[in-house]
């Protein structure tokens, strides 16, 4: 927001520096593009891609389980997890089986927590995610016959910032539920009570004055001040709730105090395709959506199109003291993700002269190796540990009986978890996903890092914790102006 004209976006504003000559002019990665930071680590030796593939297989075969004891983090926090990857990273361009230098895939969403995911471009940029009229600070939500679903259009797309955001019904209601938030909180501003003025007074923390004047459209002034407040939060909850739940404490503190990657790029591969997906090991197999109902399995949750009001969740289910947990980070994955259904994967591989077929195109911890050795080409975990100065752990079984003495990072991630993490990403996993998260607040100086005596407000309860903004959504979310108005498809 500081010192960007209305209308204009972070790319937008990038640009403009260039112009002006105020931007960084070196080999780094642009922002809004991946990178890598260690050196390509393309596929060398004798061995044969069917060969390969068959020595991963082997390797993720082992991570098959029906049953795992659940982790500590709330089941809630999966789905959290993937809402900010959505905030954070788009590739739109890489494929499984195709090499490409991950410093050529512009990056779709900002690399910041910035909830562009929610709000677009803002209502001047992405006025379709918006009332009209005098309901143009507000997010369009909910439809006549389900008024918590996402608004959608004709077709049933939802009108959100990130389509992705709707592939199933659960990240879809967190969505909702950061939209609903917004005009909830419109609507207390609007007021002009207390928790206006709380709002505003929170906007401007660490916010220039002259800002609010200069740079801000005088009609959007309190969507701005609400806009702030929720990403202040959402960072704050990011920091201290969701990284703690996942990553060891020592690597985040070490990550806030320190750069270990001082000349990496904004969003490094290493992160985007091995160490975040870390999620993927913590999905159970199936979710109860409300108390004293039936579970249901996992890809039973389908998204992308309206949802029946009777799929709408109990949020107390997935976050706080009785909600159902997350697996633990490790090398156990849930049976149901080694076969992913058609609507995800309907055909076989292709990697050079080899064909893999579709059994095995299904699994989906067999895809996250193959994208990184077969697109992205990622230094391997050991790789990874001697730049750090970390002791390396010897390669599983599975790969040396295949003559494989380097695990790819995804895998080398969990591995630590399992092994020494206690459920949490450690060491080479740890840090670059810590590290990650501390530069992109780091860098952007309207984050909460940048807050001095930053407090969350007491309007969400005693603590500022996921469970608590979801309860106080649930418990407000009817009371928001122009509600009806806002309703589409």
């Amino acid at each position: 927001m500081t010192k960007m004209p209305h209308g204009m976006s972070r790319l937008d504003l990038f640009l403009k520096e260039c112009l002006n000559h105020h931007a960084l002019n070196d080999d780094r990665p642009l922002p809004d593009t991946f990178g890598y930071l260690l050196a390509a680590n393309p596929v060398t030796g004798n061995l044969s891609h069917a060969h390969i593939v068959n020595a991963f297989d082997d390797l993720v075969e082992s991570m098959r389980v029906n049953k795992v004891k659940p982790g500590t983090a709330d089941a809630g926090m999966t789905f959290l997890g993937q809402f900010i990857d959505h905030d954070i990273t788009l590739d739109a361009t890489s494929a499984i089986g195709t090499k490409i230098d991950p410093r050529s895939i512009r990056n779709i969403r900002t690399p910041n927590l910035d909830l562009d995911c929610v709000y677009g471009d803002g209502p001047e940029a992405s006025p379709y995610l918006y009332g009209q009229g005098d309901a143009h600070e507000f997010l369009l939500f909910g439809r006549e016959d389900n008024p918590y679903d996402l608004a959608r259009n004709c077709k049933g797309r939802a009108l959100i910032g990130d389509f992705r955001n709707d592939e199933n019904i659960l990240v879809s209601q967190v969505q909702g539920a950061f939209v609903a938030l917004h005009n909830i909180l419109m609507t207390q501003a609007k007021e002009n009570g207390d928790a206006g003025h709380d709002i505003a007074n929170c906007a401007a923390m660490g916010i220039r004055s002259d800002v609010w004047h200069d740079s801000i459209n005088p009609g959007l002034r309190t969507f701005e001040e609400v806009r702030r407040f929720i990403r202040l939060h959402y960072q704050w909850i990011v920091l201290n709730e969701f990284l703690p739940a996942f990553v060891d404490q020592h690597d985040i503190d070490h990550a806030l105090s320190h750069d270990i990657f001082p000349h990496g790029p904004m969003m490094p591969a290493e992160f985007s395709v091995a160490a975040y997906r870390f999620g993927h090991a913590t999905v159970q197999h199936e979710y109860t959506l409300r108390h004293g109902e039936a579970p249901l399995d996992l890809f039973a949750l389908r998204g992308f199109g309206p949802r029946d009001p009777g799929a709408t969740v109990e949020m107390a289910q997935f976050f706080g003291p009785n909600a159902q947990k997350a697996l633990p980070v490790g090398t156990d994955m849930a049976n149901t993700l080694f076969e992913l259904p058609d609507f995800i994967v309907g055909s076989g591989l292709t990697w050079g002269d080899h064909q893999i077929p579709l059994p095995q195109a299904k699994k989906l911890a067999l895809r996250n190796i193959l994208r990184d050795r077969t697109a992205m080409q990622l230094p391997s975990g050991q790789q990874m540990a001697r730049h750090l100065g970390i002791p390396e752990l010897t390669a599983p079984k599975e790969l040396r009986d295949k003559h494989i003495t380097k695990t790819p990072l995804w895998f080398y991630c969990l591995q630590e978890a399992q092994e020494s993490g206690k459920g949490k990403l450690t060491g080479v996993g740890g840090k670059i996903v810590a590290s990650v998260f501390a530069r992109i607040l780091k860098e952007d100086y309207e984050s909460v890092l940048h807050v001095p005596g930053f407090t969350p407000w007491s309007g969400f309860g005693d603590t500022c914790s996921m469970a608590n903004i979801m309860a106080f959504v649930e418990k407000h979310r009817d009371d928001v102006k122009y509600r009806e108005d806002l309703f589409c498809g």
